[in-house]
């Protein structure tokens, strides 16, 4: 007759929660699927930035004449002021609060220019508008340089259409004009980052920021 081992269910037992250990541990173990990429708001914010002001600068320069200025209307209206709205629902959906306050207030601002409106409308249009832009261009002494130049460009359009406006000076509003385009083409070389970092590719070079620590 065989020998019954008086230890042997209870070392079954005792297996059991080590093994229901070893297999929980391997559940936790295993590694989670990598979470999609958020992506990067500017890559819809700055294009629709930069087709605005390039259509704003190429009127402001006299490439239309005085009775077609409405012409830029429906690149700023549907691309502009679209894109940037776009932008700046994902920016909040990010989390990137700083880049939806940038491209938010940019999406109400373009319409600088109205033919339409009193001199004394739009002087008090600018006048605020140049409030604002500056008190952006002060909060960003912190971040690389580009961004700051391109704010400081578009505080001096600002100035330079301001001026113009009340002086009705032709000469003031070109070369704010000419202010715009430069800006526009700060906003290129940001998309180019943007884009270059969205496609694997390496970060352009922006400036150190004005101000440190």
């Amino acid at each position: 007759m065989t020998a019954l081992d008086p230890n042997a269910d209870r070392s079954s037992q005792a297996g059991t929660p080590i093994k229901e250990a070893v297999s929980a541990h391997e559940v936790l173990a295993t590694p989670e699927p990598p979470a999609a990429p958020a992506g990067d708001p500017a890559t819809v914010g700055l294009p629709s930035f930069i087709v605005g002001s390039v259509a704003l600068g190429l009127v402001l320069v006299g490439m239309v004449p005085a009775s077609a200025v409405g012409a830029s209307l429906p690149i700023i209206l549907a691309a502009t002021a679209a894109g940037l709205f776009v932008a700046t629902i994902w920016s909040a959906n990010l989390g990137q609060s700083a880049v939806a306050s940038v491209f938010g207030i940019f999406a109400g601002n373009w319409f600088a220019i109205s033919t339409a409106a009193a001199a004394s409308t739009q002087e008090l249009f600018l006048t605020s508008w140049l409030i604002v832009i500056v008190m952006l261009t002060l909060a960003t002494l912190r971040l690389p340089l580009v961004f700051t130049v391109v704010f400081a460009l578009i505080d001096v359009a600002l100035v330079l259409i301001l001026i113009g406006t009340a002086q009705a000076s032709t000469g003031l509003v070109k070369a704010a004009g000419y202010v715009v385009l430069a800006f526009a083409a700060a906003g290129v070389y940001l998309f180019f980052n943007s884009l270059s970092l969205a496609t694997g590719g390496r970060a352009i070079p922006l400036g150190s920021p004005v101000l440190h620590g």
